[in-house]
This record gives structure tokens, sequence and C-alpha cells, in this order.
């Protein structure tokens, strides 16, 4: 098997290196090593491969704790120091904004840290019945493989959630149809704990039973969903506390259902959120757009400094969550909430939204194109902070705003939201000269 010493990392947490003029994208492995490592792609520009033997380790790695690290798809990067980790996104948003931008940040803000492990309260958890490999499986799905990983317990889910995975697993075998329920939506909130159990059949009444016996001894809300994220519905207890999540700097408590987007480490979204409000720096009397701004996570703390907010989302349920978020928190006067299709934003439908003195944008990975093109000479807002999930389409529409629009990047920095794996979370300032 080849030998190589790994060069960098890429945007997915491979090891890059490159064998007679072809790079070779290394799963598992860390700049500087010595690896032996085996192909399982190969293309004339590229190859795709794993580690087979770590032949000089880095001192940045460690022993990954998951015992499927390696099997499982939901983490790539167990096997890197958390500290590191964060540093390699930094690299790999500055390397987005260099290559595809062809800028450079002014500042480089500190990276946002958060807890490593038991981060993650939100995740959609796959059930199968697989009778030639032991029954029902529950879990993520395996690494390039749309098989479901053999998950016992999760490290990056809370502990008290990865203590319940063997009892879920139980409870869906046992049922009438346990080929019938494909998935198990998860959200963990300041005040309680929701499972959605999407099933494609009715339940008998003994699935039924066995449901509401599982809330009860897991001390969990149990949701049930027939068809589309609109269907699902609280099925026991019928009465408790609704899901919340809660913003204390800002005296805030944000609503919403089991379905709604919701960001997966409320750790991170806090500080996310004030670094977003240190750049923005919202006053009273200015009017700000919060443009993709689901259930107001970003509208309603940027209302609570006095400023007018108009916040647009795609979808109408998330307005229609806005809006009793903001009534809940005395916050209705300063803000108003419109449904819009962001992805075919003009000039016209942005200037309909009146006068803008800043801008916040939180979009998809598609990231906003559309919006930051429909920026005319008459709509150019002083500053706009800009909450990106995808360093790439973040750096293109950088390049827009900087190169097309006269805006600088004063700075940018990285949001460690998902530990654990390759995912980058990034947060940019631009202002008017």
């Amino acid at each position: 098997m080849p030998i190589a010493v790994i060069e960098s990392l890429d945007h997915e947490g491979r090891g890059v290196t490159h064998v007679d003029g072809k790079a070779v994208f290394v799963d598992g492995a860390l700049p500087g090593e010595t690896v032996e490592y085996a192909v399982h792609r190969s293309r004339p520009t590229y190859e795709q491969a794993e580690v087979v033997r770590v032949i000089r380790a880095s001192a940045q790695r460690v022993t990954p704790r998951c015992a499927i690290y390696g099997i499982c798809g939901g983490c790539s990067m167990q096997h890197l120091d958390p500290v590191a980790q964060a540093a390699a996104k930094q690299r790999v948003m500055e390397n987005a904004f260099r290559h595809i931008g062809k800028l450079r940040p002014g500042i480089i803000h500190a990276a946002i840290h958060g807890p490593s492990w038991g981060y993650r309260y939100r995740a959609r958890i796959s059930a199968r019945l697989v009778p030639s490999k032991g029954g029902l499986r529950i879990g993520f799905h395996e690494r390039r493989s749309s098989y479901i990983a053999d998950m016992r317990a999760c490290e990056v889910l809370p502990p008290d959630i990865s203590a319940l995975l063997p009892r879920m697993r139980e409870l869906i075998a046992g049922l009438s149809v346990p080929d019938r329920l494909p998935q198990i939506e998860l959200a963990v909130s300041d005040t309680a704990t929701a499972l959605v159990f999407r099933h494609l059949v009715p339940l008998n009444a003994a699935d039924r039973n066995s449901l509401k016996a599982f809330a009860v001894e897991a001390d969990v809300q149990v949701w049930l969903q027939p068809g589309g994220p609109e269907t699902a519905h609280r099925f026991h207890p019928k009465e408790g506390p609704a899901l919340a999540y809660t913003l204390p700097e800002f005296d805030i408590s944000m609503e919403f259902r089991p379905t709604d987007f919701t960001q997966v480490n409320v750790h991170i979204n806090r500080l996310l959120i004030r670094r977003a409000m240190q750049l923005l720096d919202p006053q009273p009397g200015e009017r700000i757009a919060d443009l993709f701004c689901g259930l107001g996570n970003f509208s309603l703390p940027i209302a609570r400094s006095g400023a007018t907010v108009v916040g647009v989302e795609g979808s109408d349920t998330l307005v229609l969550r806005a809006l009793e978020n903001a009534r809940r928190n005395g916050l209705a006067d300063l803000t108003e909430f419109h449904a819009a299709n962001l992805f075919e934003t003009t000039e016209d439908s942005l200037a309909a939204l009146g006068r803008l003195d800043k801008l916040l944008i939180d979009p998809p990975r598609e990231g906003a194109i559309a919006v930051v093109k429909a920026l005319g000479p008459q709509q150019l807002p002083a500053r706009i902070v800009y909450v990106s999930c995808n360093p790439a389409t973040l750096a293109r529409d950088a390049a827009v705003l900087v190169h097309e629009k006269g805006y600088v990047l004063r700075g940018a920095g990285i949001a460690n939201m998902f530990p654990q794996t390759s995912h980058v979370e990034s947060i940019a300032l631009f202002e008017q000269p």
C-alpha cells in the first residue's frame, strides 16, 4: 500500500497529499503525519483514500471517544484535538476568502468555542430493520454509505439522550411495524425533550401504549409524525411545557416545535448571537433587516437594543413562530416579519423593505447571492453582518459585496458549532468605507 506525508486538511477534514501530481484525500490523516493508506476511489485528477496505518503521528492526534468512529458518518474529526479542530476550520474559512473571493479580512476574530462533547441538542436519527445484521438499527448513516451505523451510544448527544438509545431500539423493535418507523427527530430544549417518531403507517393501540409508557419512563415528550413536518403533533403527555430555549443575556425565551429549524448547539448559539450583536452594534432608532430570520433567533436580540427589526424568512410557519415569539417577549412593537423567497430577491423587493441602516444575513448553505446582488445604490446599509454555514458561499457573496458593491471586509471568524465534525460556521462584518 502507498505511503505519504500529509500536507494539510481540506474543508471536509480529510488529510491532503500529492502523489505523482495527483491530489489524494485521506480520511483519518492529519497534517505532518506519515501514513499508509488505501484508495477507495480513483479519478484522473484525484484519489479518495483512508488511513490504514499511522507511521508517524501528529502531536495533535487524540484517541477518538466513540466506539464506532470511522464507521459512523456523524463525526469526521474525533482524532484531532478540539482546539486544533477550530484552528483548522479557521484556515478553511481564510482559504475560501483567499481563493474564491480574492479577499483577506481586516481582522481574524478569535474562534468561538463551547463544549466539545454532549452539545448536540438537535438530531435526526434513522431507524432500519436489518434482519441479516441482527435486527433493528438506530443511528446516523455510515460514512460513505446509506447503511445505518449500529449506534449504542453517541458522545456528541447529551449524555441522558445517549443513554436512551438502547431503550429506543427496544421500543421500536417491539412495535407492530418496526420496519415502518424510519426516523426519530430529537429536540432538547431548556424546558423539555421531545422525540418525534416518523411513522409511515398507522400505529395500533398496543403501539400507542408502548409509546406512552416510554414517554413516562424516559421523561420525554413523544410526538408522532404520520406525514410531512407539518403533521407532527404532540402525543404524550398532552400537557406540559412548550419547547423553548433561552437567551439570558437578552432576557429572551424562544418557543419552537421540534420540527422547526433551530441551532443544534445552544451554547455556541448564545455566543454567536453575542458576537453578532457586538459587530452589528444595533442602536435605538435604527432600522435593521434580518434576512433568513427563522423564528427570530437574531431578530429579537436586535430588537432588545431598541432598534426596529424587519425580519424576512421563506417559511410561513417560521414567520408565524417569529411573530409569536416577539409578542411573548414584549417586542412586537419593534419587530415586523414577512414571508418571501429570498433566493429570488430583486432590487425592487429589497427596496420595498424601506430604509435599512444595517443588515444581518444568516442564509442556509446556498448562501445569499441574490440578496447581495440586489443591493442597489439607494439601498446600501452602512454595516452588514453575515452569518454563514458554508465558507465557499460566504466567500462568493463577499466578493460581490467588496468588489461590486464597495464594502470593506472588516473582519471574520469561525464558531465551532459542530465539534468533532468538519462543519464550519463563520461570521463576517462588512462596512461601507
